[in-house]
């Protein structure tokens, strides 16, 4: 297999779960997943429009000199052979934005609206990396930058609202950049660790104590045959899978040229509604992600 590797699941996924992990690269089985409130992209939106284009010196005077030239672009890179392993992978994702500096070189920069703490600067740090991986190192026709140089994250702290004019408020915060130390070497271990994982046949458990959705009582089947076969829906994980008769029936790869949601990066099918064919999120009703069809991925 080749299997493919989103940043963003690289970061969340892996640690949270092996088992939805192997299901979503292997079968392509999503996770169920709670929506997320609505203010959140709003935020996401706002301020990759409010970045596009400017200098680092108008927001950040922390990096070198630069603009923001490339925001919420598709990377994919090269096949990458892992070691000891039959199995390749490669990288699809995109990122936030990429700053040119007036060196030449790149810069690999996500937004998060939070409280900035070294344990989150380290986690969404393997999404920057990987990244940084797939835009040095990118597939034919591809986007390819190089040197990137710096990788960070700029943190939006909320700390209140200040009053424009009448019936207009202000969404104020601090702005913290935490800048991700490179390493290659680290990162592509990391890699091979995850194919490892893919390969094996051992790390499916019945249940994942670290995953909310397979987490349950001593009374659950979440993860055990028996949860198909009785139906158990004691939680969202139990009745996604009580639908399951046999993963190798309804574990049919989608095609190559499936386009990805806009909103949430999950696959997308083909549907028809009454202005004719359209894509749709694979995670419809939770998200209502659509692209015409012909639409770039």
């Amino acid at each position: 297999m080749n299997y493919k590797l989103s940043p963003s699941e690289l970061t969340y996924l892996f640690e949270g779960c092996k088992y939805c992990f192997n299901l979503k690269v292997k079968h392509s089985i999503d996770q169920p997943s709670m929506p997320m409130p609505g203010i959140f992209s709003a935020i996401a939106g706002r301020q990759k429009e409010f970045y596009a284009g400017k200098r680092t010196e108008e927001f950040c005077r922390e990096l070198p000199p630069g603009v923001v030239e490339f925001g919420e672009k598709w990377v994919e890179s090269l096949v990458i052979k892992a070691d000891n392993s039959p199995n390749t992978c490669f990288i699809r994702g995109r990122f936030d934005f990429v700053i040119k500096f007036d060196d030449g070189t790149f810069g690999v920069i996500d937004c998060k609206t939070a409280r900035s703490s070294e344990s989150k600067t380290k986690m969404y740090g393997r999404q920057l990396q990987a990244y940084t991986y797939a835009l040095e190192n990118a597939a034919e026709g591809k986007l390819n930058l190089s040197p990137i140089t710096k990788l960070g994250l700029l943190y939006f702290e909320p700390i209140g609202f200040k009053q424009i004019e009448n019936a207009k408020q202000a969404f104020e915060g601090n702005l913290l950049w935490q800048e991700v130390k490179r390493d290659d070497k680290t990162f592509l271990t990391f890699i091979n660790s995850v194919v490892k994982t893919l390969d094996s046949n051992d790390v499916q458990p019945q249940v994942c104590d670290n995953c909310e959705y397979c987490r349950s009582g001593k009374k659950c089947l979440a993860g055990k045959k028996e949860a198909s076969e009785k139906g158990c829906t004691c939680c969202l994980w139990c009745t996604h899978r009580s639908k399951m008769k046999d993963i190798k029936n309804i574990a049919t790869p989608l095609p190559e040229d499936n386009p990805f949601c806009p909103t949430c990066n999950s696959p997308m099918n083909r549907k028809s509604g009454k202005y004719g064919q359209f894509w749709s999120c694979q995670k419809y009703p939770d998200c209502k992600g659509t692209r015409k069809i012909g639409a770039q991925q």
